[in-house]
Protein backbone atom coordinates (compact mmCIF):
# COMPACT_ATOMS: atom_id res chain seq x y z
CA UNK A 1 0.00 0.00 0.00
CA UNK A 2 1.25 3.60 -1.01
CA UNK A 3 1.54 5.69 1.73
CA UNK A 4 -0.03 9.42 1.44
CA UNK A 5 3.26 11.27 1.77
CA UNK A 6 4.83 8.99 -1.03
CA UNK A 7 1.41 8.94 -3.25
CA UNK A 8 1.88 13.52 -2.95
CA UNK A 9 5.73 13.26 -3.52
CA UNK A 10 5.18 11.25 -6.64
CA UNK A 11 2.70 13.84 -7.85
CA UNK A 12 4.96 16.71 -7.47
CA UNK A 13 8.01 15.37 -8.88
CA UNK A 14 5.31 14.75 -11.74
CA UNK A 15 3.96 18.24 -11.64
CA UNK A 16 7.27 19.91 -12.11
CA UNK A 17 7.61 18.41 -15.80
CA UNK A 18 4.58 20.47 -17.19
CA UNK A 19 4.25 21.45 -20.45
CA UNK A 20 5.19 24.83 -19.90
CA UNK A 21 9.19 23.27 -18.68
CA UNK A 22 9.92 21.65 -22.12
CA UNK A 23 11.65 23.76 -24.76
CA UNK A 24 10.13 26.06 -27.41
CA UNK A 25 9.00 24.15 -30.39
CA UNK A 26 10.61 25.14 -33.45
CA UNK A 27 7.39 27.28 -35.28
CA UNK A 28 7.78 29.75 -32.25
CA UNK A 29 11.37 29.99 -32.40
CA UNK A 30 11.43 30.48 -36.05
CA UNK A 31 8.92 33.14 -35.76
CA UNK A 32 11.16 34.61 -33.35
CA UNK A 33 14.38 34.54 -35.28
CA UNK A 34 12.81 35.65 -38.17
CA UNK A 35 11.17 39.04 -36.40
CA UNK A 36 14.61 39.65 -34.86
CA UNK A 37 16.36 39.03 -38.09
CA UNK A 38 13.89 40.96 -40.39
CA UNK A 39 13.43 44.16 -38.25
CA UNK A 40 15.75 47.40 -37.41
CA UNK A 41 16.38 48.06 -34.00
CA UNK A 42 14.54 45.17 -32.01
CA UNK A 43 14.35 45.03 -28.22
CA UNK A 44 12.93 42.84 -25.99
CA UNK A 45 10.94 42.42 -22.68
CA UNK A 46 10.64 39.36 -20.46
CA UNK A 47 7.23 39.11 -18.70
CA UNK A 48 7.28 37.17 -15.65
CA UNK A 49 4.61 34.25 -15.21
CA UNK A 50 1.06 35.20 -13.67
CA UNK A 51 -1.51 33.16 -11.83
CA UNK A 52 -2.78 33.01 -15.39
CA UNK A 53 0.29 33.43 -18.32
CA UNK A 54 3.25 31.30 -19.15
CA UNK A 55 6.32 33.76 -19.03
CA UNK A 56 6.58 35.36 -22.36
CA UNK A 57 8.67 37.21 -24.60
CA UNK A 58 7.92 40.58 -26.44
CA UNK A 59 9.88 41.68 -29.03
CA UNK A 60 9.40 45.36 -29.97
CA UNK A 61 10.79 46.87 -33.50
CA UNK A 62 11.95 50.19 -34.43
CA UNK A 63 9.06 51.46 -35.32
CA UNK A 64 6.90 49.74 -32.42
CA UNK A 65 5.97 47.09 -34.29
CA UNK A 66 5.74 44.02 -31.45
CA UNK A 67 5.16 40.21 -30.88
CA UNK A 68 4.93 38.16 -28.07
CA UNK A 69 4.98 35.04 -27.59
CA UNK A 70 5.02 32.29 -24.31
CA UNK A 71 8.77 31.27 -23.80
CA UNK A 72 9.46 27.95 -21.27
CA UNK A 73 11.06 30.76 -18.74
CA UNK A 74 12.46 34.15 -18.44
CA UNK A 75 16.34 32.48 -17.75
CA UNK A 76 14.94 31.08 -21.58
CA UNK A 77 14.09 34.38 -22.66
CA UNK A 78 17.51 35.99 -21.68
CA UNK A 79 19.81 33.98 -22.71
CA UNK A 80 18.23 33.80 -26.17
CA UNK A 81 18.26 37.49 -26.32
CA UNK A 82 21.84 37.24 -25.62
CA UNK A 83 22.16 34.55 -28.05
CA UNK A 84 21.26 36.61 -30.88
CA UNK A 85 22.15 39.93 -29.62
CA UNK A 86 19.01 41.77 -28.44
CA UNK A 87 18.71 43.92 -25.83
CA UNK A 88 16.34 42.26 -22.95
CA UNK A 89 15.08 44.01 -20.23
CA UNK A 90 12.63 42.93 -17.30
CA UNK A 91 9.06 44.33 -17.83
CA UNK A 92 7.78 46.13 -14.86
CA UNK A 93 10.70 47.36 -13.60
CA UNK A 94 11.62 49.17 -17.32
CA UNK A 95 8.47 50.33 -18.64
CA UNK A 96 7.44 49.59 -22.50
CA UNK A 97 8.98 52.48 -25.03
CA UNK A 98 6.54 54.90 -26.17
CA UNK A 99 6.78 53.77 -29.72
CA UNK A 100 5.06 50.36 -29.02
CA UNK A 101 2.17 52.61 -27.00
CA UNK A 102 2.36 54.46 -30.93
CA UNK A 103 2.13 51.69 -32.87
CA UNK A 104 -1.64 50.49 -31.25
CA UNK A 105 -2.75 54.06 -30.87
CA UNK A 106 -2.29 53.59 -35.02
CA UNK A 107 -3.70 50.19 -34.87
CA UNK A 108 -7.47 50.78 -33.26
Amino acid sequence: MISIRRLFSRARRQAGLSRGDRALDDDTRQFLLTFIHDKRGVEAWVESPTRFNKPSLLLVAHDGEWVRRAVPSGAWAFEFCSRHEVPAYQAGVVPYPQRKRDWDARRR
